[in-house]
């Protein structure tokens, strides 16, 4: 997902959300503040960026937990991209319906200057989460056996 983003910024100049925002967002819950107007404008927080890269990658890890949770057990051996292509999409929702309408750019980006550019580039984000989970899950299955 990471490696999309920056294939994405270097490519066609479209930059990812900001870390340092998300964690922003969330230092700001402590506060009783969960939803802001502009999270761009809410005060900075100490460490936010750290918190945001944590936020970002535990929230990552716990969506791939979940995802093993709902795959057959030989899944990790045997896997298949379709299952995993379509939870990455379906993961796309947590942006969309929470993260985005607490930041202050509306429902799905709807207050953002081009809502369906933001819609499709965080649609192909979890999809490219997706495929990831697929390609550690190959990586896996490929290693050899414990003695």
């Amino acid at each position: 997902m990471d490696a999309w983003n920056l294939f994405l910024k270097r490519a066609f100049r479209i930059p990812s959300l900001s870390y340092c925002l998300l964690g922003r967002w969330l230092l700001h819950m402590p506060l009783g503040t969960f939803s802001h107007a502009s999270i761009a404008a809410a005060p900075p927080r100490r460490l936010e960026c750290a918190a945001g890269w944590v936020a970002h990658y535990t929230i990552g890890i716990a969506l791939a937990l979940g995802f093993l949770a709902l795959v057959p057990g030989d899944w990790l051996s045997r896997p298949t991209v379709l299952p995993a292509l379509l939870y990455g999409v379906v993961t796309v929702v947590f942006p969309l319906f929470v993260l985005q309408p607490s930041l202050g750019l509306g429902v799905a980006s709807s207050r953002t200057p081009a809502p369906a550019r933001a819609r499709l580039k965080s649609l192909a984000t979890h999809a490219v989460f997706g495929v990831g989970l697929y390609l550690s899950a190959v990586a896996l299955s490929r290693l050899p056996a414990a003695p």
